[in-house]
């Protein structure tokens, strides 16, 4: 996903979804960049499973059986229908999200090329490991042969081996039905139902589902003081979660707080639309199911759902 973030060596970096950790490109990697990629996404994976209390195979059925007995939240269909609505007018500025398959494009920010319906990017793991996996089931897409290079500019802004048919490639393999499922599968996987289900353990309604999936989506789930896993251990340090006997107004009041702070930090000007006249909005009128008729405004624009 598109991101904010820092580069550092060797460390996590905020970059918009699955855990990232971006490293500088060096001169000659080409001996080390596969045990660096594995031991990348074991310190990802570790990061993930501590926050989700998914270390211990007991603790995961039980929180998985308590999760179960809950509503679907979110999860709901039309709910997960809004949810990408609500994300699509900040990323997209529209509600149609569907149209969004076929997006590409270079927004400058360091990241690469970012793509689909919740920005996968070339330069921060996602778009390589969607592209890789859709690869496993369709080997013949038109999407395989530019792997070798994905894998190459993961990490970095580099269009290396991209350019230039990479973009026609992508927008004509989101004409399948196969690959927009395939980026369904992709965004739920890394994005949605990790950032619902953890919302469930910390006792969230629909509302903080949607805000912790937004977080998730837009920051990457990454333990850096701007990734979400680091603001959400910020929030709980202001403000207890529902499931600590908080709350959960004052606690998501907090994690919006938070979260606008990471904004800034990586750009003193960010525009911080998506919290203050849309999710703080329906924070502040109390609609914490999400209750449509919906009204937002983004970057000065109204939305509506009926």
């Amino acid at each position: 996903m598109r991101k904010v973030g820092l580069l550092f060596a060797a460390v996590p970096v905020v970059a918009g979804a699955a855990l990232y950790f971006l490293a500088p490109v060096e001169s000659d990697t080409s001996g080390s960049q596969e045990d660096t990629a594995a031991a990348e996404q074991s310190a990802r994976d570790d990061a993930k499973a501590k926050a989700e209390r998914d270390t211990d195979a007991a603790q995961r059925a039980a929180d998985d059986k308590a999760i179960a007995a809950l509503p679907p939240g979110l999860a709901a269909e039309d709910k997960k229908v809004l949810a990408q609505q609500l994300m699509s007018s900040a990323e997209s500025s529209t509600l149609n999200w569907r149209g969004s398959y076929g997006a590409i494009e270079d927004l400058g920010e360091g990241q690469g090329y970012t793509a689909g319906i919740i920005g996968f990017c070339t330069g921060t793991h996602d778009l390589r490991v969607l592209v890789e996996n859709y690869t496993k089931a369709h080997p013949d897409n038109g999407l395989a042969r530019y792997i070798p290079a994905l894998r190459k500019v993961d990490g970095t802004d580099s269009h290396e081996g991209l350019d230039p048919g990479f973009t026609a490639a992508w927008k004509a393999e989101a004409q399948n039905e196969e690959f927009r499922a395939a980026q369904n599968t992709e965004r739920d996987r890394v994005y949605f139902d990790p950032a619902v289900r953890l919302a469930k353990l910390d006792g969230l309604s629909t509302l903080g589902q949607f805000i912790y999936y937004d977080a998730m989506v837009f920051h990457g789930p990454d333990t850096s003081p701007t990734g979400f896993y680091g603001m959400r251990e910020q929030a709980m340090e202001q403000a207890e979660t529902p499931a600590e006997g908080g709350a959960e107004g004052a606690f998501l009041s907090a994690f919006l707080d938070v979260r606008r702070e990471a904004m800034r930090a990586k750009k003193a000007n960010a525009d911080t639309t998506r919290i203050d006249t849309a999710q703080r909005r329906f924070l502040d009128s109390g609609n914490f199911a999400l209750k449509t008729p919906l009204q937002w405004q983004m970057y000065g624009e109204t939305y509506r759902v009926p």
